[in-house]
């Protein structure tokens, strides 16, 4: 293919129309795909919020871990006073000493007591946040699951259509290249404002396709005469006559075809 703008309004015509195949056939294949990249997205999103929560969650209950820890270590050094003071019991030499003695080991059961309950405390938040660790471990594992399977499924479609994908997206940069700046910009600023993307549409039943707004007669003669670039003051797409439309679609799937088993 040359890189040649056409000139003639036959020839911007043809070009035309030979883009929005080209572009309606990626279109196509991009509804077939559907939502499944951002399925896929969505999915790597959650994950990653959920793997994020469980590591602050499992730093939370190695900290717990800690406190219990510490706590236990308190009751042991507590006991070994108790034993010690205990001992010294045996040994005083007044009754003052001995009332000293007691209420260090008073203090020290107090003090006991008081690390069981923070124990008690800390186990109950342990068991708490373990149980969303579990839910949490649990969500991420069918979520990874599900996006294995979406990932697959999009290599599976992704596999299929690759490679005349990226036939049709080369050509739909090579076409492009056929039409003049301003037309482009036209043709790209209609196929934006399209939910379907037809910027350049055939006349089919006397009205543009999709349409049910019928075309007039002498404008239908006009746009069959192929001397100017006529667009619907309904749809605001393009128009082309079918004729034109059938040729031209044909010879792009014939490349296309060409292209798939060269």
């Amino acid at each position: 293919m040359s890189n040649k703008v056409a000139k003639s309004p036959e020839e911007k015509l043809r070009a035309l129309y030979d883009l929005q195949v080209i572009d309606s056939m990626i279109d196509k294949m991009r509804i077939v795909r559907g939502e499944l990249p951002l399925e896929v997205q969505d999915l790597e999103d959650e994950i990653e919020g959920l793997e994020t929560r469980l590591g602050n969650l499992q730093a939370e209950v190695e900290k717990i871990d800690d406190e219990i820890n510490g706590k236990k270590n308190t009751i042991q050094d507590a006991l070994g006073l108790i034993k010690k003071y205990e001992e010294q019991q045996n040994n005083v030499r007044n009754n003052r000493e001995f009332d000293s003695l007691n209420k260090e080991i008073e203090y020290q059961g107090l003090e006991i007591q008081l690390c069981e309950k923070k124990i008690k405390e800390f186990q109950f938040q342990r068991e708490q946040k373990m149980e969303v660790i579990d839910a949490s471990q649990e969500r991420l594992n069918e979520r990874k699951g599900d996006l294995d399977s979406k990932k697959s499924e999009l290599k599976e479609i992704v596999a299929e259509t690759e490679k005349e994908e990226q036939i049709l997206a080369r050509m739909s940069e090579e076409y492009s290249k056929e039409i003049d700046e301003r037309l482009f910009a036209a043709y790209s600023r209609i196929r934006g404002a399209a939910k379907n993307g037809m910027a350049v549409v055939p006349i089919d039943r006397e009205a543009s396709a999709g349409s049910f707004i019928k075309i007039p007669p002498q404008k239908q003669l006009d746009v069959a005469a192929r001397k100017k670039i006529i667009v619907d003051e309904h749809s605001g797409r393009i128009l082309v006559d079918m004729e034109l439309a059938t040729e031209e679609r044909a010879k792009i799937e014939e490349l296309i075809q060409k292209e798939l088993q060269g």
